[in-house]
């Protein structure tokens, strides 16, 4: 293992990594546990076409620790994990990859949950599901909540308005300007309700189909994935993937918020997060704002089991917790991102106590 692999395994407190391989069936997977303080370190299956190895190595120690601080800024008693599975989910994915992947998840024994993330499904969940008890997003006939995409993008549209307000001193989204990028389950649910919230909406995804969709469906304007970067808008929304706001693409951002649904938008946190406060953007710590879909997917774990409207109450709640990380952000004259931090960490610090007294 190369060192700064494990140096940020030190930095950062991590657990556990877990190096999965099943050569018979074409598995290759990370599995990252950052913490269990607040519970079972829980997080999505993500498969994806990495470029190298230590690519997808860190790319789940990172979404992990992410995991970590979304379930405890969230208020949801679960610890951080992630996990990778390297490969084209269009052309590598099959029954037996998955059921594989299901035994390694069980061989941990509920340390580690998984659930529906990035190139997976809950089709996918269900097959694993036959391997593995230690399971988070379930279709609905499983006993889980189904579809989770719709909560998180509300989750992340709340966000949206709560950084609207602290902008320009209004929630209201009508006739603001929207650069979002990523029309997935996430993004495409987020932009019916940016629509309905009377935004005007610029379109980007490298599936031209879903971005044709789009403009039928709704009438956005669309540019090139390589542009979006450059619209002249009120709002950058990043819906795809992470690492997108760094150095390079900084400079080219017009917009006075960002906020989206994308998991460590950031490539270097403390950095970037530096550079957009000295511009004077605003954002929404991105573990905040997308968190509506784990609090869903985790309600069924709360007493009384899965109640929907508890739940969605929870989720709106994200618009109140992004104006909490404002607010210590301003008291202690720090960043967005280190108040969410701050935050995150009060409360398993809290928690962590009452159990050693328990």
């Amino acid at each position: 293992m190369d060192a700064p692999v494990l140096d940020y395994m030190r930095r950062y407190k991590f657990k556990k990594l877990v190096l999965c391989n099943d050569t018979d069936v074409g598995l290759r997977a990370v599995i990252a546990i950052h913490s269990t303080a607040l519970g079972p370190a829980t997080g999505g299956t993500r498969m994806w076409t990495y470029a190298s190895e230590e690519e997808a190595i860190m790319d789940a120690l990172r979404l992990a620790r992410g995991m970590t601080y979304k379930y405890a800024a969230a208020g949801v008693d679960m610890g951080g994990g992630k996990a990778v599975i390297i490969g084209d989910p269009k052309k590598d994915k099959s029954e037996a990859l998955l059921r594989a992947f299901g035994r390694m998840v069980d061989q941990l024994g509920g340390e580690f949950q998984t659930g529906e993330d990035v190139g997976t499904t809950l089709e996918d969940m269900e097959v694993i599901y036959s391997e593995t008890d230690h399971l988070v997003t379930l279709p609905e006939h499983c006993g889980g909540a189904g579809d989770i995409a719709p909560a998180t993008a509300l989750g992340s549209v709340e966000a949206t308005r709560a950084c609207a307000k602290r902008a320009w001193g209004s929630p209201e989204l009508k006739g603001r300007r929207v650069a979002l990028q990523g029309l997935g389950a996430v993004g495409g649910n987020a932009l019916a309700m940016l629509i309905e919230h009377g935004a005007e909406v610029v379109v980007c995804d490298p599936d031209e189909q879903k971005v044709a969709r789009a403009v039928e469906s709704y009438g956005v304007s669309s540019v090139a994935p390589a542009d979006i970067y450059d619209q002249d808008v009120d709002v950058f929304a990043p819906y795809a993937l992470g690492g997108i706001i760094n150095p390079e693409t900084i400079p080219r951002l017009k917009a006075k918020v960002v906020a989206g649904s994308a998991n460590n938008i950031f490539a270097d946190e403390e950095r970037d997060a530096a550079a957009l406060d000295a511009r004077g953007i605003i954002y929404a710590v991105d573990y905040v704002a997308n968190s509506g879909g784990t609090i869903l997917d985790t309600d069924r774990f709360r007493k009384g089991g899965l109640q929907r409207a508890r739940a969605m109450a929870n989720v709106r709640r994200i618009f109140e917790r992004t104006e909490e990380v404002f607010a210590i952000a301003d008291r202690d004259r720090i960043s967005a991102y280190l108040a969410a931090n701050r935050m995150a960490e009060a409360r398993i610090e809290v928690l962590d106590h009452v159990r050693l007294l328990g």
